[in-house]
């Protein structure tokens, strides 16, 4: 029998993770943007909900899921936010190639989107170091150092992008989903404690 516990925290987590979604989707904006666009804005909403797993998982959080089968979805859950990532950047790129070129080089009028490549790059470094961490032969500790830091950069950077921008979202379900992000992600960094493993490494050899 499944504990009520573990019942209320799926429930509440499909809800963090669904309305927002449902919100964007039932917002009056959407009649005025072209698709590419509408998915483009979704695949960036999709990505903030990825974002609130991925700490949950990295931590073995969420109940009935041993710690390595969590890790694992992790690493998955990981790919589909970068592939999240691609098409959010790939759609506005689509509608507006000068925009992004200008978000590109940090020399766009609006400040939300210096925050989104801040966290697009930051992403898709994580998932580079992910990628070849075999290959560069990184200690345990130096890769729990290395990924801790780029995520202590994506949340943030992730969440005020997301926080200035004036679209689909709804104000309530986006500041709720941000905040979640935010707090999973300090809790796991936290939990983990990977720099005082570092150090403490350090000083022994």
């Amino acid at each position: 029998m499944v504990p009520v516990r573990a019942i209320l925290i799926w429930a509440a987590l499909a809800a963090a993770l669904v309305v927002p979604i449902a919100v964007a989707a039932t917002s009056p904006l959407l009649a005025w943007r072209q698709p590419i666009y509408i998915a483009a804005g979704f695949a960036g909403i999709v990505a903030m909900a990825l974002l609130l797993l991925q700490p949950l998982l990295a931590g073995g959080y969420l109940p009935g899921l041993p710690l390595r089968r969590s890790r694992r979805l992790h690493a998955w859950i990981g790919a589909g936010l970068v592939a999240a990532v691609v098409v959010h950047v790939a759609g506005l790129w689509l509608t507006s190639p000068p925009d992004v070129i200008d978000a590109l080089l940090f020399r766009s009028p609006t400040l939300f989107s210096a925050w989104g490549v801040i966290a697009m790059w930051a992403v898709l470094a994580s998932a580079l170091l992910a990628a070849t961490r075999h290959r560069l032969r990184l200690r345990p500790t130096t890769w729990r150092l290395c990924h801790t830091a780029l995520a202590a950069v994506i949340v943030p950077a992730s969440v005020v992008h997301a926080l200035l921008i004036e679209g689909t979202m709804g104000k309530l379900s986006k500041a709720a989903i941000c905040a979640l992000v935010v707090a999973a992600a300090a809790k796991v960094i936290v939990d983990r404690r990977a720099w005082v493993v570092l150090l403490r490494h350090n000083v022994q050899g």
